[in-house]
């Protein structure tokens, strides 16, 4: 008999390929399933609700296996932990374990995926703590013309100005449902802004929100006006919008189903 399990897992991006299995590097993947083999002697197929990149970090990643040998939930948290930390893959941990029915599906069974960009502005000296875990800018935003940029966006619009030259979805058509820009002034920074701009919606073209954030941080620097954001929807041309923004600043924080 089989049981399908769903996880919850967080997991620091540095130093890993991203979460998807490759030919050269470790990823997030392969860390967890080959903990799970030394756990129960048995290879496991993980499929997570999203694939991140390289250096891109996740608060609630979901995922699920299928497992012959019937586990409790403590035995699935703590094992697969106890097994990550003796293989030597640090910065990944199962946060929560759940026997499910075997027609869920951690990717296709999803509502909605909420992502957070996290940026440190107006900030001069170098990141001692959260190196490699936001994108600093050294110049202040102006949030309030970000969060007006950013409502253009909402809704269900085409994307190609905000898709990667690789994505390999069939349409540039996405809905977003919400995009929300939270300022934390002077939170354990001095005269700086730490700014997360969390973005909601069913599904995301391959790096599409790290191109929405670059280009509302180009917004947000006074280089564009806030209705920058429409006349990106409305050429539909990647050339012509802002660079990507760096992958350490993205996390990956919720799946509804």
């Amino acid at each position: 008999m089989s049981y399908r399990w769903k996880l919850t897992i967080e997991y620091d991006g540095s130093g890993y390929s991203g979460w998807q299995r490759q030919k050269y590097g470790s990823s997030i993947q392969q860390s967890i399933e080959d903990a799970i083999y030394s756990l129960g002697g048995q290879h496991v197929n993980l499929h997570a609700a999203g694939r991140t990149d390289a250096g891109v970090h996740a608060l609630g990643q979901v995922a699920h296996f299928d497992i012959d040998r019937n586990f409790t939930e403590k035995s699935i948290i703590e094992g697969t932990n106890t097994k990550l930390y003796e293989l030597g893959y640090v910065g990944i941990a199962i946060l929560n374990a759940k026997k499910i029915q075997n027609d869920f599906h951690a990717r296709f069974s999803a509502k909605k995926r909420t992502y957070c960009y996290r940026v440190v502005a107006n900030r001069q000296a170098i990141l001692a703590v959260d190196e490699n875990r936001v994108w600093k800018i050294k110049k202040e935003l102006d949030t309030d013309a970000m969060q007006k940029a950013s409502q253009y966006l909402i809704g269900k619009h085409d994307f190609t100005s905000f898709r990667a030259s690789g994505c390999q979805a069939n349409s540039p058509i996405r809905t977003i449902d919400n995009i929300k820009i939270i300022t934390y002034r002077n939170f354990h920074l001095v005269n700086g802004q730490y700014i997360e701009i969390w973005v909601e919606a069913k599904s995301f073209l391959y790096h599409q929100v790290r191109n929405i954030v670059g280009n509302l941080v180009e917004i947000g620097k006074k280089k564009y006006p806030p209705e920058k954001m429409k006349e990106l929807l409305t050429l539909k041309d990647r050339s012509k919008g802002a660079k990507t923004a760096p992958a350490e600043g993205l996390y990956f924080m919720r799946v509804d189903y």
